[in-house]
């Protein structure tokens, strides 16, 4: 626990330090009162309170300096205390003592470090414990000092300032803490952007160096098959080349299409009919099977999504990582779960290998270090899910394997 760092402290750490300062302030009280103001006051008990409240907080100290707190955590040490503060009050003036008010402290505490609900149950004990403490003076006092008024309208000032923290301090804690968040968040989707705008032009720049000696090749190759038609060397040069500019010009097609902004609207049938066609071309030896109910059929045929150039690819990067998942394990079968849910199509890509190790569920969210890589086809593919509205998530089958979730949204044209 860093001490000196405040910025780096865990609530519960800055919780420690404000009660450590508070057991110093609170013991050079007491023996400032007794010793050198000379008032009566019960030392003892008082000691034995405070004494108690520093093993606990001991005690306290050692629980967490290995574990994480939680809500639930910082609750019992906020509620607890609330219980020191109401004893040391009760024995030493009660509603009288001129520090009742510290009572509100824990509240303000509470405000900034938990939810809405256990807020409301620590400024309730604060509100129950100071009434406790008024409503047990002694009734003489109350009269002979002629201050039962004064009392009473202390005790609504305390709930009036713990009101006022309850809702205004909670509500201006949260809504810091929610501002934070979207920071965090807008700044990671910065990063993802800033990394894919990186791969982008990284990959713009290889083909654009590969064009040339891709021409040059196919030069030569021309003027070799026209010298050496026989040689089977020569002939089959001639599918590899055409090949590789069928991948150049679809990389281009696609950055068109990118940089135009080019949708299309395609029912979810045909989405599938795609996926199939294109899984038998580049993976006969793969059996896909879509999992859908009939009665569901036509909904696949009436339902539509927003397409555009990336979205098949993309799809096709989640079915090419699960057919190497099944290799690694000898299966050839990937089950496609289709389905909808609150107006958005359900994917589920399921593979039988070996699942998902530690952090690779992260893959598509970022840049995920691995034997195989580091995750860039999922980023890219989850990049062109967001675009279109929808999302991705990778998680483990619970028997084997592992489920690629991808949602869509289902298209709703708003000019009718």
């Amino acid at each position: 626990m860093n001490f000196f760092d405040v910025k780096t402290m865990s609530v519960i750490e800055r919780l420690f330090v404000l009660r450590s300062v508070a057991i110093v302030v609170q013991l050079a009280t007491v023996l400032a009162v007794y010793f050198v103001m000379s008032l009566h006051i019960a030392l003892y008990p008082l000691l034995v309170v405070i004494a108690l409240e520093t093993l606990f907080h001991g005690v306290s100290i050692l629980i967490f300096r290995q574990r994480q707190a939680g809500h639930l955590a910082i609750f019992g040490q906020v509620l607890a205390d609330v219980l020191f503060l109401t004893l040391l009050m009760s024995l030493s003036g009660g509603a009288t003592n001129a520090f009742v008010s510290l009572l509100l402290m824990p509240i303000v505490i509470a405000a900034v470090s938990l939810p809405a609900t256990l807020l409301s149950i620590i400024s309730l004990c604060a509100v129950v414990a100071y009434s406790v403490l008024l409503l047990s003076m002694p009734e003489q006092s109350m009269h002979q000092m002629e201050m039962s008024n004064h009392f009473i309208g202390m005790w609504a000032n305390f709930l009036l300032s713990v009101i006022v923290v309850t809702f205004v301090v909670g509500a201006m804690a949260r809504l810091i803490s929610e501002r934070e968040r979207a920071i965090a968040l807008q700044r990671e989707e910065q990063l993802r952007s800033e990394q894919l705008l990186a791969l982008g032009v990284a990959s713009a720049q290889v083909t654009h160096q590969l064009a040339t000696p891709l021409t040059h090749l196919q030069l030569l190759f021309d003027e070799l098959i026209e010298d050496y038609p026989q040689v089977n060397a020569v002939v089959e040069m001639r599918q590899p080349l055409k090949d590789c500019a069928n991948q150049l010009g679809y990389f281009r097609t696609l950055a068109t299409s990118i940089r135009e902004n080019d949708k299309e609207i395609i029912t979810v049938m045909s989405l599938i009919n795609q996926i199939r066609e294109s899984v038998t071309l580049q993976f006969p030896s793969v059996s896909i099977d879509f999992a859908y109910a009939k009665q569901l059929e036509p909904s696949l045929h009436a339902a539509q999504i927003e397409s555009d150039a990336m979205l098949l690819p993309a799809i096709l990067n989640l079915v090419q990582n699960g057919i190497k998942s099944n290799n690694k394990v000898g299966e050839t079968q990937l089950i496609v779960g289709v389905g909808f849910k609150d107006k958005h199509l359900k994917l589920a890509i399921r593979d039988f290998g070996v699942g998902l190790h530690q952090h690779q569920e992260l893959l598509g969210e970022r840049l995920v270090k691995s034997d195989s890589g580091l995750g860039m086809a999922m980023l890219l593919s989850n990049s062109t899910f967001e675009r279109l509205g929808g999302h991705l998530k990778l998680v483990n089958h619970e028997q084997q394997g592992a489920i690629a979730h991808v949602t869509l949204p289902i298209f709703t044209d708003t000019r009718s």
